[in-house]
């Protein structure tokens, strides 16, 4: 009793300990289903026409597309191959239900032996496709790799989808036609014909600078003309680049370098314990070695024309003695020097035959090789010496070849250049006469090559070049640190662009940057940057520094622009040459007095000028350029009337119309007509996608889910 007592003096106190708990449980409730919101919005890459897109299918898609087009693409990239495929898909789709398009099964088998038809792997032995074939490959994907199996899947429906669209397409085109009034109509447009003479007063005759157009006039623009003028949002940004350059100190000292490789330098010998001689380029005979140990690109050991080498090569050291040395000098981002190593007199291109006997483990070996390189060595030997003592016999020795090719043609190779071929073929070709045999070892076996013709010879030389990449120093790149991070932080709390003009650093602005955007002038592929503005924990005014390829950019967060109508700002270059038109052309009517044409000319210091056999379907007036306002006033004219002034696209106009001349009629407009059927069929190729892709409805989440 005395506890049910205390149990009524508190009952108070317990109804708002329960409410408590109610609340809580509904709170809970509210927060658990506020995560399932978010944690299907996470999982959802798009919703289109109300199909969802989950992001883990997408991002294997990504993936799946990244491996296929190859390296360089970056994921950016890939992510928006996938999505215009996945919308065009999902958005097609939409159709197909509609309509009740399927692709059943001796379909897809059809569409599937139309597109592999000409792969060898689904082919029998008469080269026919094989659908028993296609089976066991299919069926051996699905027991082996789950991915490929599954990557097997999407492909088909790709093929599937293709077959809908197209079957689709082509239902939309049979229901477009041209009719023998709208024949007669394109005749009309085509062959109704005006002569005119007319006066121009061009809108370039009053200078821009005396026509002020304000922002509330082009606010005013933007905002009865709102379609054209929707944007995404976007993001502006100002940067300032800090390059990692070789400064010039840095090249003189890399040509201080390669100069002192000329001298001979004399180095510890800690084996011998005695001081060596190493012979410097000027006086070193292995060149090759010499270039390969102390140069960023190899020695290039090949003859070249003159009309081959740079010209300061060619006017320095083409016709040298041999051993004279030109440079430093600077070339395509490398500080170089030269040497003048070897010359010859030989052809710029020869003819040859040859007959190739491979051995085991050369290029030109098949399943069928059997001889060694010894034995090879033996055979060409014994060939070269039955070909130089009869060559008549040379093409029955081609049995033995193993260049298939050539042997169609008498072992010939036609007409090649110096560098068309491996180089120990090469050499031999162009270094030795006309009519002479030799065997000659390559990475395809042994050759037995006759020299059948050259061109006539000239001088080659060979040049041994040690080159040094210009590259920035160590204390440049230290330099190139300090002064951007010296600039970030004296932006952090001061006006971006008074810094930059007092350190006379270049401020670089980029506007209209969106959500899913990848490259940044100037900067080329850049998302961290992208994502960096679109954080929203990023402020106007906000400056970072990035790691860039070769350098940093310091980049500050100019402007946030919504999603809706274009800033003032942002549009004025589209809507200001417009206003200017209008505003001109006022001007121009309202100073007008005159009536006629001669008068018009007069007043205004212009010509009347002359345009012959007008018509609609093309309204260009010579003289004046496309005016299609002008032309279609002048065939609501009669002959001999003059029209009152009329704005152009590129000025004010005054027209009178000299001659008319109506298409003639015809019997029957079915060409005409044919000729409108096809030109609707055309544009229901170019048209009819992009026009369902603007009437679906598509939710887009890429930038919250995936990026």
């Amino acid at each position: 009793m005395a506890v049910l007592n205390k149990i009524r003096q508190r009952s108070l106190f317990l109804i708002l300990i329960i409410a408590l708990a109610l609340f809580s449980f509904v709170l809970s409730g509210l927060f658990q289903n506020g995560s399932a919101l978010s944690n299907k919005s996470q999982n959802v890459v798009a919703t289109i026409n109300g199909k969802e897109i989950s992001r883990e299918d997408f991002l294997r898609k990504v993936e799946y597309a990244q491996r296929q087009m190859g390296q360089g693409v970056t994921n950016t990239q890939a992510m928006n191959r996938v999505w215009d495929q996945e919308v065009r898909q999902a958005v097609m789709e939409s159709q197909y239900e509609t309509l009740g398009f399927t692709v059943e099964r001796d379909q897809m088998r059809d569409l599937l032996k139309s597109t592999l038809a000409g792969s060898p792997e689904f082919q029998n032995e008469a080269g026919l496709f094989d659908e028993n074939k296609l089976n066991e490959y299919i069926a051996n994907l699905k027991a082996t790799s789950e991915e490929a199996y599954q990557q097997w899947i999407d492909y088909e429906q790709s093929i599937a989808a293709s077959g809908m669209q197209q079957d689709y397409v082509n239902m939309v085109k049979a229901g477009v036609t041209g009719t023998l009034a709208e024949g007669k109509v394109e005749h009309e447009l085509e062959n109704n014909k005006v002569d005119i003479r007319y006066v121009q007063v061009p809108f370039s005759s009053i200078s821009d600078s005396t026509v002020a157009v304000s922002k509330s006039e082009i606010s005013s623009y933007i905002k009865d003309h709102k379609k054209e003028f929707q944007v995404e949002a976007s993001r502006d940004i100002n940067y300032v680049e800090f390059r990692e350059v070789a400064s010039l100190d840095d090249e003189k000292e890399i040509a201080s370098s390669l100069t002192g490789l000329l001298n001979n330098s004399v180095v510890y010998n800690d084996i011998s314990k005695t001081n060596d001689t190493i012979l410097g380029f000027a006086q070193v005979k292995d060149n090759e070695t010499f270039v390969n140990s102390n140069s960023d690109i190899k020695f290039d050991d090949r003859f070249v024309f003159k009309s081959a080498l740079p010209k300061n090569l060619a006017d320095s050291l083409y016709n040298k003695s041999i051993g004279s040395i030109y440079g430093p000098y600077k070339d395509n981002g490398f500080l170089k020097l030269s040497k003048l190593v070897a010359e010859t007199f030989m052809p710029d291109s020869a003819k040859a035959r040859h007959i190739l006997i491979p051995f085991v483990g050369s290029r030109g070996a098949t399943a069928e090789t059997t001889l060694t390189e010894v034995a090879a060595k033996k055979t060409a030997d014994s060939v070269m010496a039955i070909v130089k003592a009869n060559p008549s016999k040379f093409v029955d020795m081609l049995d033995l070849s193993a260049d298939k090719v050539s042997n169609e043609k008498e072992g010939v190779l036609d007409w090649f250049t110096y560098n068309a071929m491996v180089p120990e073929f090469r050499d031999y070709t162009f270094q030795n006469s006309k009519g002479d045999v030799g065997v000659v070892k390559t990475d395809f076996g042994y050759h037995v090559i006759e020299i059948l013709d050259q061109t006539s010879k000239e001088k080659a030389v060979k040049i041994a070049t040690i080159a040094r990449q210009i590259e920035p120093s160590d204390a440049t790149i230290d330099k190139v640190f300090r002064d951007a991070s010296k600039f970030e932080i004296a932006v952090a709390d001061k006006d971006f662009q008074a810094v930059s003009k007092e350190n006379d650093y270049a401020v670089r602005p980029v506007k209209g940057i969106e959500i899913l955007q990848e490259n940044i002038p100037g900067l080329s592929s850049q998302r961290q940057i992208v994502r960096w503005t679109f954080n929203e924990e990023t402020s106007v005014g906000d400056v970072k520094r990035f790691n860039i390829p070769g350098g940093y950019a310091i980049v500050q967060l100019a402007a946030k622009n919504e999603a809706g109508l274009m800033s003032v700002e942002n549009a004025s270059a589209i809507v200001l040459p417009k206003l200017r038109k209008e505003k001109k052309a006022a001007i121009i009517k309202d100073r007008v007095k005159a009536t006629t044409l001669d008068a018009l000319a007069s007043e205004e210091k212009q010509t009347i000028k002359t345009a012959s056999a007008l018509n609609m379907k093309n309204p260009t007036i010579s003289g004046a350029g496309r005016e299609p306002i002008i032309v279609g006033a002048a065939f609501g004219l009669k002959e001999g009337e003059t029209s009152k002034l009329i704005v152009g696209a590129n000025g004010v106009y005054m027209v009178e119309v000299t001659k008319v001349s109506p298409a003639a009629t015809l019997e029957n407009y079915q060409a005409f007509a044919n000729r409108v059927g096809q030109q609707k069929a055309n544009v229901v190729n170019t048209k009819l996608y992009e026009a369902l892709k603007d009437a679906s409805e598509i939710d887009d989440n890429r930038a919250e889910t995936v990026q």
